[in-house]
């Protein structure tokens, strides 16, 4: 069975802050999404939420990119963003970038991940949520699902996984793309996707299919709204076993808290902490950023799940190791590495406070020390 994935979420207002998303507009989300199964629009859905971005998981048969799929999705979040308004939450429909919907969610602020696959018998997926944090996020994971075999045994032992993968990057600020073949091209990848403000991994193929193994979403707000409005906080789907990684493989990355960008006001590094759908909650210094991971069987369109994978206390070393570090980077204050540098700091409220001493700043004339 042909069946498509659909990941699209938002951050249409923040209980308290950033930190969550209150109850009225979970409740209304659930309304929308009920009623879209209902008429038929859609086979199936889960709602999802990680800090204060609610994640519509929804499978259908209509192919990515679908107007149809994608204004439902559009009128639901500006359904949302009224009620959020109604209750006086922060940031009401902050990532609904423009006033009316225009044939697909392309630079309108929310964002998405989709796939459209032939259903196998058995269809292992698994869905990460993330917040305060950047696209690029994914890169190291997914690097080390699908092209380390330090973490991924399959690229070793599996004839299936031997040969490698290919990895579409996308170049976001020239809006370009280009697929490497793994492992040859590892070390040619690493160099881009290493960079993970600018590069990203958008899809990732086996060998020889067309047919994706894992989708993120690319969207990135400043881009799009040419001021910082909030940070992305991007979503992913992974298909598991069979040819591809294991679902304990997909997960094993997170066992390491490393370090991305986001956390307070999209501006400092921290760690990515994995937590279950229960402390999906960012509070301190709005942070430290942090992914929930969604586990589903997929059968005839029907989203079996989902099972919460990071509430296993095997991941709880994790935890301690992200507030440790946490803790560590936060001593650094308004010091870099704590904070992004400069060039990564042009689309905050950095450079306006900048601005205002741009007419203090007086060349140094010859070894003039004199101040």
């Amino acid at each position: 069975m042909k069946v498509t994935l659909s990941i699209i979420k938002a951050d249409v207002g923040g209980y308290v802050g950033h930190s969550d998303v209150h109850p009225a507009l979970l409740a209304r989300t659930d309304e929308a999404l009920a009623e879209a199964k209902e008429k038929g629009l859609i086979i199936d859905y889960c709602r999802a939420k990680c800090g204060d971005d609610i994640a519509l998981i929804m499978t259908h048969t209509k192919g990515t990119d679908n107007e149809d799929i994608h204004h439902f999705a559009w009128d639901t979040f500006e359904a949302v963003t009224e009620v959020a308004k109604e209750y006086g939450q922060y940031g009401a429909g902050q990532d609904l970038l423009t006033d009316a919907f225009s044939g697909n969610l392309r630079g309108m602020g929310p964002g998405f991940a989709e796939m459209e696959i032939e259903e196998r018998k058995s269809e292992p997926i698994i869905c990460f949520l993330a917040d305060k944090t950047e696209p690029g996020s994914w890169n190291y994971p997914l690097f080390k699902m699908f092209a380390d075999p330090f973490n991924t045994a399959g690229l070793v032992i599996d004839p299936s996984m031997h040969d490698g993968f290919r990895f579409e990057v996308h170049d976001l600020i020239e809006e370009k793309k280009i697929i490497f073949s793994c492992p040859e091209e590892l070390y040619d990848m690493l160099v881009f996707i290493g960079a993970p403000s600018r590069y990203v991994i958008k899809h990732i193929f086996p060998k020889g299919k067309d047919e994706p193994a894992a989708v993120t979403s690319t969207q990135r707000l400043f881009l799009m709204a040419g001021r910082y409005v909030g940070k992305d906080d991007p979503v992913m789907a992974v298909r598991c076993q069979s040819g591809l990684p294991a679902v304990g493989e997909v997960v094993e990355p997170f066992s390491f808290p490393y370090i991305v960008a986001g956390w307070m006001r999209g501006s400092h590094h921290g760690p990515l902490m994995p937590v279950g759908m229960q402390q999906d909650t960012p509070t301190r210094f709005d942070g430290p950023p942090r992914v929930v991971s969604l586990g589903f069987q997929l059968k005839d369109g029907r989203l079996i799940g989902p099972r919460d994978m990071f509430a296993d206390p095997s991941y709880d070393l994790a935890r301690w190791k992200a507030l440790e570090m946490a803790e560590f980077l936060r001593r650094h204050g308004p010091f870099e590495p704590h904070r992004l540098p400069l060039d990564e700091m042009e689309y905050t409220t950095l450079p306006a406070v900048m601005e205002k001493l741009h007419e203090r700043f007086v060349p140094l004339v010859g070894d003039e020390r004199d101040f």
